[in-house]
């Protein structure tokens, strides 16, 4: 008869498996590595100590990320330069998208990002460049058309339709590509 997995075994696999998800989560909010890697630090321990809350009826990663997203609050009212504008909406609305992520077809967190990384490199210069320069370097829309010497609504229409091209390759790319 097989036995059951401790706790700890439970939580050791469940953090192998989300942890490229934490971070990744974590790097959209915080813009210090050394932020991340404290609150990432923070909510491994605070979900280790929670563990007996957990429903294993229910997904990880978002009670996970629920966690995380409580810390980067407190985390940005003890230091606001740290982390990013980061309402309860905006936080909500990341997990939907991580949500929706771990919903697309790929193994594991690491598969999915590198579909994205395909779709990333099909994209046309000028679209892989604006996202580069909004999603990457967080750069605002007016400070990118600045810099492209291109005016505002420009930049947004190409960023949409860089979104729009992204989408439909990451429904269309296998992990395998």
């Amino acid at each position: 008869m097989p036995h059951e997995p401790s706790a700890k075994q439970v939580f050791e696999i469940l953090v192998r498996e989300h942890a490229d998800m934490l971070t990744a989560f974590l790097r959209s909010l915080l813009l210090r590595t050394s932020s991340v890697d404290d609150v990432f630090q923070e909510t491994m321990l605070v979900a280790w100590r929670r563990l007996d809350d957990y429903d294993r009826s229910r997904p990880f990663g978002p009670w996970l990320r629920g966690i995380a997203a409580n810390l980067v609050l407190e985390h940005r009212r003890k230091n606001a330069r740290a982390a990013l504008a980061c309402d309860p909406g905006v936080l909500e609305g990341l997990d939907r998208r991580f949500e929706s992520l771990a919903r697309a077809p790929g193994d594991s967190f690491r598969d999915r990002v590198e579909r994205l990384r395909i779709c990333m490199g099909r994209l046309p210069e000028r679209l892989r460049e604006v996202v580069e320069l909004v999603y990457s370097r967080g750069l605002l829309l007016r400070e990118v058309a600045e810099s492209l010497g291109a005016e505002e609504e420009a930049v947004k229409k190409r960023v949409q339709r860089a979104r729009l091209a992204l989408e439909q390759c990451l429904q269309t790319v296998g992990g395998d590509s």
